[in-house]
Protein backbone atom coordinates (compact mmCIF):
# COMPACT_ATOMS: atom_id res chain seq x y z
CA UNK A 1 0.00 0.00 0.00
CA UNK A 2 1.16 3.53 -0.73
CA UNK A 3 0.10 6.72 1.03
CA UNK A 4 -2.04 7.73 -1.99
CA UNK A 5 -4.84 5.33 -2.92
CA UNK A 6 -7.73 5.55 -5.36
CA UNK A 7 -11.38 4.97 -4.56
CA UNK A 8 -13.72 4.34 -7.50
CA UNK A 9 -11.05 5.62 -9.87
CA UNK A 10 -10.40 8.90 -8.01
CA UNK A 11 -6.99 9.41 -6.43
CA UNK A 12 -5.60 12.13 -4.15
CA UNK A 13 -3.93 15.03 -5.97
CA UNK A 14 -0.98 16.99 -4.67
CA UNK A 15 -0.02 20.53 -5.62
CA UNK A 16 3.55 21.81 -5.75
CA UNK A 17 5.70 21.35 -2.66
CA UNK A 18 3.33 19.01 -0.79
CA UNK A 19 4.73 16.47 1.69
CA UNK A 20 2.87 13.25 2.57
CA UNK A 21 4.77 11.03 5.02
CA UNK A 22 5.00 7.37 3.94
CA UNK A 23 2.93 5.97 6.85
CA UNK A 24 -0.05 8.25 6.12
CA UNK A 25 -2.98 6.73 4.20
CA UNK A 26 -5.11 8.90 1.90
CA UNK A 27 -8.01 7.51 -0.16
CA UNK A 28 -10.12 9.04 -2.89
CA UNK A 29 -11.10 12.61 -3.66
CA UNK A 30 -8.51 14.52 -1.64
CA UNK A 31 -6.70 17.63 -2.89
CA UNK A 32 -3.75 19.14 -1.08
CA UNK A 33 -2.87 22.72 -2.04
CA UNK A 34 0.64 24.14 -2.33
CA UNK A 35 3.06 23.38 0.51
CA UNK A 36 0.54 21.44 2.62
CA UNK A 37 1.92 18.61 4.75
CA UNK A 38 0.50 15.34 6.06
CA UNK A 39 2.49 13.68 8.83
CA UNK A 40 2.90 10.11 10.17
CA UNK A 41 -0.12 7.87 10.69
CA UNK A 42 -2.72 10.28 9.32
CA UNK A 43 -5.80 8.51 7.93
CA UNK A 44 -7.90 10.47 5.41
CA UNK A 45 -10.82 9.07 3.42
CA UNK A 46 -12.39 11.14 0.68
CA UNK A 47 -14.58 8.30 -0.46
CA UNK A 48 -18.24 9.40 -0.24
CA UNK A 49 -17.43 13.14 -0.43
CA UNK A 50 -14.36 15.30 -0.99
CA UNK A 51 -11.55 16.53 1.26
CA UNK A 52 -9.76 19.80 0.48
CA UNK A 53 -6.65 20.86 2.38
CA UNK A 54 -5.45 24.45 1.92
CA UNK A 55 -2.10 26.07 1.24
CA UNK A 56 0.57 25.68 3.92
CA UNK A 57 -1.80 23.66 6.10
CA UNK A 58 -0.32 20.87 8.22
CA UNK A 59 -2.11 17.74 9.39
CA UNK A 60 -0.06 16.34 12.26
CA UNK A 61 0.63 12.81 13.43
CA UNK A 62 -2.29 10.46 14.03
CA UNK A 63 -5.09 12.73 12.75
CA UNK A 64 -8.24 11.27 11.22
CA UNK A 65 -9.94 13.16 8.38
CA UNK A 66 -13.32 12.00 7.11
CA UNK A 67 -16.47 13.05 5.28
CA UNK A 68 -20.20 12.24 5.52
CA UNK A 69 -22.18 10.25 3.00
CA UNK A 70 -25.44 11.55 1.52
CA UNK A 71 -28.42 11.36 3.89
CA UNK A 72 -31.95 12.72 4.23
CA UNK A 73 -30.58 15.69 6.18
CA UNK A 74 -27.62 16.28 3.81
CA UNK A 75 -28.61 14.93 0.37
CA UNK A 76 -25.15 15.63 -1.10
CA UNK A 77 -23.30 14.44 1.99
CA UNK A 78 -20.76 16.74 3.65
CA UNK A 79 -17.18 17.38 2.55
CA UNK A 80 -14.24 18.22 4.78
CA UNK A 81 -12.90 21.65 3.86
CA UNK A 82 -9.75 22.97 5.53
CA UNK A 83 -8.47 26.48 4.74
CA UNK A 84 -5.01 27.96 4.33
CA UNK A 85 -2.37 28.23 7.08
CA UNK A 86 -4.15 25.79 9.38
CA UNK A 87 -2.32 23.74 12.02
CA UNK A 88 -4.17 20.55 12.96
CA UNK A 89 -2.58 19.16 16.14
CA UNK A 90 -1.66 15.54 16.80
CA UNK A 91 -4.54 13.03 17.00
CA UNK A 92 -7.26 15.53 16.09
CA UNK A 93 -10.34 14.22 14.31
CA UNK A 94 -12.09 16.35 11.69
CA UNK A 95 -15.35 14.89 10.40
CA UNK A 96 -17.28 16.55 7.56
CA UNK A 97 -16.72 20.10 8.82
CA UNK A 98 -15.43 23.41 7.46
CA UNK A 99 -12.29 25.00 8.89
CA UNK A 100 -11.40 28.60 7.99
CA UNK A 101 -7.97 30.16 7.42
CA UNK A 102 -5.29 30.66 10.07
CA UNK A 103 -6.76 28.21 12.57
CA UNK A 104 -4.95 26.17 15.21
CA UNK A 105 -6.76 22.99 16.23
CA UNK A 106 -5.31 21.64 19.47
CA UNK A 107 -4.15 18.07 20.00
CA UNK A 108 -6.90 15.52 20.45
CA UNK A 109 -9.67 17.90 19.40
CA UNK A 110 -12.77 16.52 17.66
CA UNK A 111 -14.72 18.67 15.19
CA UNK A 112 -17.97 17.05 14.03
CA UNK A 113 -20.34 17.16 11.05
CA UNK A 114 -21.44 20.52 9.65
CA UNK A 115 -19.46 22.50 12.24
CA UNK A 116 -17.99 25.71 10.82
CA UNK A 117 -14.83 27.24 12.28
CA UNK A 118 -14.20 30.85 11.26
CA UNK A 119 -10.85 32.42 10.40
CA UNK A 120 -8.24 33.26 13.06
CA UNK A 121 -9.42 30.77 15.68
CA UNK A 122 -7.60 28.68 18.27
CA UNK A 123 -9.33 25.56 19.60
CA UNK A 124 -7.75 24.27 22.80
CA UNK A 125 -6.43 20.71 23.08
CA UNK A 126 -9.00 18.02 23.82
CA UNK A 127 -11.99 20.15 22.83
CA UNK A 128 -15.19 18.84 21.23
CA UNK A 129 -16.93 20.94 18.58
CA UNK A 130 -20.48 19.51 18.30
CA UNK A 131 -22.33 18.97 15.02
CA UNK A 132 -23.55 22.20 13.41
CA UNK A 133 -21.68 24.46 15.86
CA UNK A 134 -20.32 27.72 14.40
CA UNK A 135 -17.17 29.21 15.89
CA UNK A 136 -16.86 32.96 15.35
CA UNK A 137 -13.62 34.37 13.92
CA UNK A 138 -11.03 35.83 16.26
CA UNK A 139 -11.62 33.79 19.43
CA UNK A 140 -10.15 31.08 21.61
CA UNK A 141 -12.49 28.14 22.20
CA UNK A 142 -12.01 25.40 24.81
CA UNK A 143 -13.90 22.55 26.42
CA UNK A 144 -16.17 19.62 25.71
CA UNK A 145 -18.50 20.86 24.35
CA UNK A 146 -16.46 23.82 23.19
CA UNK A 147 -17.22 27.29 24.55
CA UNK A 148 -15.94 30.69 23.51
CA UNK A 149 -13.31 31.63 26.11
CA UNK A 150 -12.06 35.06 24.98
CA UNK A 151 -10.96 37.17 22.05
CA UNK A 152 -7.51 36.30 20.63
CA UNK A 153 -4.69 38.72 21.36
CA UNK A 154 -2.75 40.38 18.53
CA UNK A 155 0.21 38.12 19.39
CA UNK A 156 -1.93 34.98 19.13
CA UNK A 157 -3.31 36.07 15.77
CA UNK A 158 0.22 36.73 14.52
CA UNK A 159 1.29 33.26 15.69
CA UNK A 160 -1.29 31.43 13.55
CA UNK A 161 0.42 31.93 10.15
CA UNK A 162 3.82 31.49 11.84
CA UNK A 163 2.75 28.08 13.14
CA UNK A 164 1.89 27.06 9.58
CA UNK A 165 5.17 28.54 8.29
CA UNK A 166 7.11 26.46 10.82
CA UNK A 167 5.61 23.30 9.32
CA UNK A 168 6.36 24.48 5.78
CA UNK A 169 10.03 24.76 6.77
CA UNK A 170 9.94 21.35 8.46
CA UNK A 171 8.31 19.57 5.51
CA UNK A 172 10.90 21.17 3.20
CA UNK A 173 13.65 19.64 5.35
CA UNK A 174 11.97 16.23 5.11
CA UNK A 175 11.54 16.57 1.33
CA UNK A 176 15.26 17.37 0.96
CA UNK A 177 16.18 14.06 2.64
CA UNK A 178 14.58 12.02 -0.16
Amino acid sequence: MTPLNSYQGISPTLAEGVFVEASAVLYGDIRLAEHASVWPLVAARGDVQKIRIGRRTNIQDGCVLHVSRPSAHFPEGLPLLIGDDVTVGHKAMLHACTIGNRVLIGMGTIVLDDAIVGDDVIIGAGSLVPPGKQLESGYLYVGSPVKQARRLTAEEKAFLPESAANYVRLKDEYRQQK
